[in-house]
């Protein structure tokens, strides 16, 4: 995809009608951003998706774990979101190396922005209406959202479509899983956005923790039932070798555990949309 030019009238518009899935998690080290990451790139390279990545984490983590395919670009999401007049998303689309894939550029000012975003009215629905002509040109859109339920986060949830939870095997990521429900029913209910729950999807597993494991699991299904989701990621060395690299695991290693859990994943989350799944 070629770099958008933004004219006299905005951006142009394409003919597509992306989902937007927010990645999130109240707990840092779930494996938030590896999931982002890896799944906008499986949903590109294994199954033919034109796919935006949306980096909305002050830690600019899809950068690093990216870096050897992505691009710099002239205006960062920050710039978006504290814009007078309001700006659109595309302004800050970069395509990468890899076909199919886009981003937008590491921002580390986002951190400052989440403050700053406090004063300004209906700062919840900014990123929202900013992916708009956005949601023309991709198939699916991935938001990695900060690991906090902050303004940034909200702005993430509102503008999504649903959300897709990473929890790994541990109390204190399951009670985060527990919170940020909650904020999706708020979502739902005093904002009025029909926001759904792509799944809860359980990571880091080390299949050698059978005890912890089972206690783990056995609580998200009795907490959460049918929103577990049935693919699970692995603890998985490739994984952390590829983000070493700054690379995909779909590129890095394609035929390792990590990216076949990753292929997985797109592949149940598209046939819960209704979707054509690649064989």
């Amino acid at each position: 995809m070629k770099r958008f030019k933004t004219g006299p009238d905005g951006p142009p518009r394409g003919d597509r009608s992306a989902r937007v899935v927010a990645v999130a998690a109240q707990k840092g080290g779930v494996g938030k951003t590896t999931t982002a990451v890896n799944l906008a790139c499986a949903l590109a390279a294994h199954h033919g998706q034109r796919v935006l990545l949306v980096d909305m984490d002050p830690q600019a983590h899809v950068h690093a774990s990216l870096r050897a395919v992505s691009r710099p670009g002239p205006v960062a999401v920050s710039d978006i979101l504290l814009a007078e007049p309001a700006r659109d998303l595309m302004d800050a689309v970069v395509p990468s190396a890899l076909e199919g894939l886009s981003l937008t550029p590491p921002d580390k000012a986002l951190h400052e922005a989440e403050g700053r975003l406090a004063s300004k009215v209906g700062r919840e629905v900014i990123l929202q209406a900013a992916l708009d002509t956005a949601r023309t040109w991709f198939d699916t859109i991935v938001i990695d959202c900060p690991p906090n339920l902050g303004n940034l986060t909200l702005n993430a949830l509102l503008a999504a479509d649903e959300v897709l939870v990473p929890c790994d095997m541990s109390l204190l990521a399951l009670e985060g899983v527990a919170d940020l429900l909650d904020t999706v029913q708020t979502v739902n209910t005093r904002l009025r956005h029909p926001l759904d729950v792509a799944g809860v999807l359980r990571t880091r597993v080390d299949t050698r923790n059978v005890k912890q494991n089972e206690a783990i699991d056995g609580a998200l299904r009795d907490n959460f039932g049918g929103l577990v989701l049935d693919t699970v990621i692995p603890v998985n060395s490739a994984l952390a070798q590829a983000q070493t690299e700054g690379q995909p695991i779909e590129r890095f290693q394609p035929r390792s555990r990590g990216a076949v859990a990753y292929r997985a994943l797109a592949a149940e989350l598209l046939a819960h949309r209704g979707e054509r799944v690649a064989s």
